[in-house]
């Protein structure tokens, strides 16, 4: 029988290796992405959008949310040091961002089984709320971080 592994454990003793390894995120470090908080299934990242990252309308392009709003859910999802994939995003946008005004996302947790995890992502600026996405993982059966059975 198979020893069952206490994933709250795994995330306090390798904390600093997963927030490492989630932090490094090569599309995130390019386009400027800060993780600020990092828990146990929440996450919360910064970005200032620059003139680059605006679209047609001189707003910033919903890519660049998307991409916000997908890196807090994949370092959310990835906090018990088990590697979990995307399966589907839902993604609402309710408010325009702007070049050089901080934007901020956050993913938290809604419920989590042993193979899939659902979560809410908010972005803001500070005052209004931008956009929303709901998301889901699956949650493979490897860690990324040393673990005993």
């Amino acid at each position: 029988m198979t020893k069952r592994i206490d994933e709250t454990e795994v995330h306090e003793l390798h904390y600093e290796e997963i927030r490492t390894v989630l932090e490094q995120e090569p599309y995130a470090q390019y386009l400027g992405m800060k993780l600020v908080d990092f828990g146990l299934g929440t996450a919360t990242a910064e970005l200032v959008p620059t003139k680059d990252m605006l679209n047609a309308h001189n707003t910033v392009h919903g890519a660049v949310l998307f991409s916000l709003a997908d890196y807090v859910f994949a370092v959310a999802s990835n906090s018990y040091g088990k590697t979990a994939v995307g399966v589907t995003t839902t993604m609402n946008f309710m408010s325009a961002a702007l070049a050089g005004e901080k934007i901020t996302a956050t993913a938290r947790e809604d419920k989590r089984n042993h193979r899939l995890a659902w979560y809410t992502i908010e972005i803001t600026n500070g005052k209004d709320l931008i956009a929303t996405m709901q998301a889901m993982v699956y949650r493979k059966s490897e860690y990324f971080v040393p673990v005993e059975d």
